[in-house]
């Protein structure tokens, strides 16, 4: 029979009684996760690789405190946005305000109710459907978007986590997580609307 693998929480136990070597076990069945989830938050290597790291270190000084009320991939989730939203905000990056951000929403939905039509992909898989030069266009929209509507899409619709996972990890109501969701949706689409109507991808 093979070894038995143990659960993340098995593993937490284990480490809060004093088997630290077993960290490296824990961190590396997330460290790509959370470096692709930076990685689309901050928009660079460099930082990604630094919210990484940052991440982990808050990881292990709380680690002791891990309750388990939820799994613990969510609670290193909400960690490693925390992480990320923070460098954000202190970098100053230049994104639109949400004002801006909904005026641009508004305007497509109003456009759309007018006849106007706009390329749908929004049933496709975003990491199926994109190649280079659409998670090019993909990634600099996404760097545009307010801190929170990018977190929220990038949660949702690239790391693929469930609505409820989203809710908790930035700590929103699903249904405050529904709404930014179907706003992000819809700038992107507008945003990658022209690439796909070139690409024929739209139906």
């Amino acid at each position: 029979m093979g070894k038995t693998v143990p659960t993340d929480n098995q593993l937490i136990e284990r480490i809060n009684a004093g088997e630290t070597g077993l960290l490296e076990e824990l961190i590396s069945r997330y460290e790509d996760r959370v470096y692709n989830l930076a990685y689309r938050m901050v928009g660079s290597r460099e930082d990604a690789e630094d919210v990484l790291q940052d991440t982990f270190i808050n990881v292990i000084r709380a680690l002791d405190r891990f309750q388990g009320r939820s799994s613990f991939s969510t609670w290193l989730y909400r960690i490693a946005a925390n992480t990320a939203l923070t460098r954000l905000r202190k970098q100053g990056r230049k994104v639109k305000g949400e004002d801006e951000f909904l005026d641009n929403v508004y305007a497509v939905q109003q456009a759309a109710r007018s006849g106007e039509k706009l390329s749908d992909w929004s049933n496709n898989p975003v990491r199926e459907l994109l190649d280079d030069e659409a998670m090019q266009i993909m990634n600099q929209a996404i760097e545009e978007m307010p801190e929170i509507y990018r977190a929220v899409f990038v949660l949702r619709d690239i790391e693929e986590l469930s609505t409820a996972e989203v809710a908790d990890v930035l700590d929103l109501s699903k249904a405050a997580v529904k709404s930014r969701l179907h706003r992000a949706r819809v700038y992107l689409r507008n945003e990658l609307s022209g690439y796909f109507s070139e690409e024929g991808v739209a139906q």
